[in-house]
């Protein structure tokens, strides 16, 4: 019969024997994610940075060393007329679909706090089409706006607002404004559902109060929901920015970048180096110049996360 030290002794042996079995199959589990994001977005980030300091070019395509230049490809682009008309559309395309997503996807969440017995039917209805890939969206919107057979210009001249045809996709002029519009209507159902999880926190308690002590409906929302909103707000815009910079199917399919570069953003353009011009170092810097915006765009958003769970502990 065994001692009651070497049955403890034998049953603390294989209590460690069972953890360290855990902890293998847990650190395998870790290890198989890390090891797909070191090969699928590691590699093609640095591979892409070292294309940005090589002379990637026609003349250099068949080579098996291509020539290293240095910042050469950021100087040509910034010494290039074209890349501050890109940036300028990027930041004007983002700051104009994330303004009115916001805007609207706040007031779809408020009004879909009224409990009533449609509400259910039409969120769906609305986050149905954010679901839609934005290649189809961009195709949809691009048959909405065509100069000939478009609906949008049937029906704005059925209500008599315009007296001629307007070539939304192909005059520089409305161009922008019209990819604008197809991102908006893209992004709306995203801010609704994050804004709509942010009012779900607030007390209704509070709105009670302000009720009795007679604040309106619109005194509630600057007084109440949008202070406490601030926590929401920040992470739907951050989230947006990071969302709408990086933005090129949609625009792609819809004008790629015209006309006469009057849509042509950021990531469009990076693709037209590489794949229309064969330029892969210039294209590769272009890409780097957007990674880092967007890398500090995500940083900022962690690290106000990361105050925002030290606050509430």
């Amino acid at each position: 019969m065994a001692s009651p030290t070497s049955l403890i002794f034998r049953t603390r042996k294989e209590f460690l024997k069972s953890r360290r079995s855990e902890q293998f199959v847990l650190y395998l589990f870790l290890i198989l994610p890390i090891l797909f994001i070191l090969v699928f977005t590691g590699y093609p980030v640095i591979y892409n940075l070292i294309l940005s300091f090589q002379q990637a070019d026609v003349t250099t395509l068949s080579a098996t060393r291509r020539p290293f230049i240095g910042f050469a490809n950021y100087s040509i682009l910034l010494r290039d007329n074209l890349f501050w008309t890109v940036l300028k559309n990027s930041l004007l395309f983002t700051a104009g679909s994330i303004t009115f997503q916001f805007i609207l996807g706040l007031i779809l969440a408020i009004f879909f706090e009224k409990n009533f017995s449609m509400a259910p039917f039409l969120r769906g209805l609305i986050v149905a089409g954010w679901m839609v890939p934005s290649l189809v969206v961009g195709t949809v919107w691009k048959w909405l706006l065509n100069t000939d057979f478009g609906i949008i210009n049937y029906l704005l001249m059925m209500l008599h607002l315009i007296h001629s045809k307007v070539s939304w996709l192909v005059s520089p002029g409305s161009a922008l404004f019209s990819v604008i519009l197809a991102n908006i209507w893209f992004g709306i159902p995203f801010n609704m559902l994050l804004l709509s999880a942010g009012l779900a926190g607030i007390p209704a308690e509070i709105y009670d109060a302000a009720k009795v002590d007679g604040a309106s409906g619109i005194k509630q929302i600057r007084h109440i929901t949008l202070p406490m909103l601030k926590p929401t707000i920040f992470a739907v815009l951050i989230l947006g920015l990071i969302y709408t910079l990086k933005v090129f199917d949609l625009i792609w399919v819809m004008t790629r970048g015209g006309p006469t570069n009057a849509t042509n953003v950021l990531p469009v353009w990076s693709y037209q180096l590489s794949f229309e011009f064969f330029n892969f170092g210039q294209g590769a810097a272009i890409a780097n110049v957007l990674f880092l915006i967007l890398l500090a765009l995500a940083f900022l958003y962690v690290t106000f996360a990361v105050q925002r769970e030290e606050e509430l502990l």
